[in-house]
């Protein structure tokens, strides 16, 4: 199976972390209202991502972080 990774590891772990932190902005209360709701949605986004290693808008702009060729999980 093809590995279509095209995120480095420490993209990863910058998305993981930007996740955690909007998650926890939403769901603690630290923010709340509209943006807390806002937060709670959004915070999935770089989370799920970086858990993948996978990014869609890099994908569709031909973009990749990861060194060597592209789409082969070289990190």
């Amino acid at each position: 199976m093809a590995s279509f990774v095209n995120e480095a590891g420490w993209d990863r772990a910058l998305r993981v972390t930007l996740g955690l932190v909007l998650l926890y902005l939403g769901w603690a209360g630290v923010v709340g209202g509209t943006l807390g709701a806002i937060l709670k949605v959004v915070g999935f986004l770089p989370l799920a991502t970086g858990i993948v290693g996978w990014c869609a808008l890099y994908a569709v702009l031909g973009v990749t972080t990861c060194r060597g060729t592209p789409g082969k999980g070289t990190a």
